[in-house]
């Protein structure tokens, strides 16, 4: 049981991995109104993703990306509600038992948040969260629930830049990019807010490619962030990732290079998405 154990630790590591996989956007603001609207023609209401996470060898878990059919009405505004679930399977969840649940209300003009939600519980750790966005104040309410008492503790506030999105209005975002205006080699900056912190990413694009994947193979692009030094990934391109080369820019595959040991996550099925996909049958 303990080469179990050793091999499915990093679990509670993969679904940050798997958020990279929809981090990669540029989270650029800075128009002066409130709601900018960005065209976009690249998803659909009903679009359903579904994803598999190996570490090595071992598959140990599954991910599902849902937009949900409908409108929601969120601050006046009309609002996609995405939902992401990851979870363990097999043996692994004898061992580290995760299941993950990340959502938001994501505005559908300007594609920032209005609400963001997670619901995590991986082995005995637990956090319920709700964060607010007000784009009118460019303020951001985040609330945690007290795991004692049930109650939410007294919420912490945020100062904004304008326009700033979280990881899911960035995964939707993401998907407007015209990646070809790129030069290969060329460096773009991923901004925005996960949890407490205000962060930036610089990303580097790596040109055209073909990728494989559990639901075919797929004309992708390459992109590769630049990660700080840290105790997770090993070494400069220690992450890879793919997304579809067509309209709709689905997030195929990534592939990291931790220090104890390699992982990925890659698409095993796709439903209802908006346009035709770059498959090489």
């Amino acid at each position: 049981m303990s080469g179990y154990l050793k091999l499915f630790i990093p679990m509670k590591k993969l679904l940050p991995l798997f958020i990279i996989l929809i981090l990669l956007s540029s989270f650029t603001s800075g128009d002066s109104d409130v709601y900018p609207v960005v065209p976009h023609d690249s998803f659909v209401r009903g679009e359903r993703l579904e994803y598999k996470v190996s570490f090595g060898i071992f598959a140990i878990g599954s991910a599902e990306m849902i937009i949900r059919d409908n409108f929601y009405r969120i601050n006046h505004r009309d609002c996609y509600k995405i939902d992401v679930y990851g979870k363990t399977t097999g043996m692994v969840d004898w061992i580290a038992k995760v299941d993950d649940h990340w959502g938001a209300y994501v505005d559908s003009a300007a594609l920032v948040p209005h609400i963001s939600y997670r619901n995590i519980k991986e082995g005995n750790y637990r956090k319920n969260e709700i964060i607010r966005f007000d784009h009118r104040t460019n303020l951001i309410e985040a609330k945690v629930i007290d795991k004692k008492t049930g109650d939410f503790k007294e919420p912490n506030y945020y100062a904004a830049p304008e326009n700033i999105r979280d990881m899911l209005a960035g995964y939707l975002y993401l998907r407007t990019i015209d990646f070809s205006k790129m030069k290969k080699g060329e460096v773009f900056t991923v901004k925005g807010f996960f949890e407490d912190t205000f962060y930036e990413l610089d990303v580097k694009y790596r040109g055209k490619d073909k990728i494989k994947t559990k639901a075919g193979k797929f004309h992708a692009i390459k992109l590769a962030p630049i990660m700080p030094n840290n105790e997770l990934f090993d070494g400069e391109d220690s992450i890879i990732a793919w997304i579809s080369d067509d309209k709709n820019k689905i997030p195929l595959k990534v592939e990291a290079k931790m220090f104890i040991g390699s992982t990925s996550v890659e698409l095993s099925g796709y439903h209802n998405v908006k346009n035709e996909v770059s498959i090489i049958k």
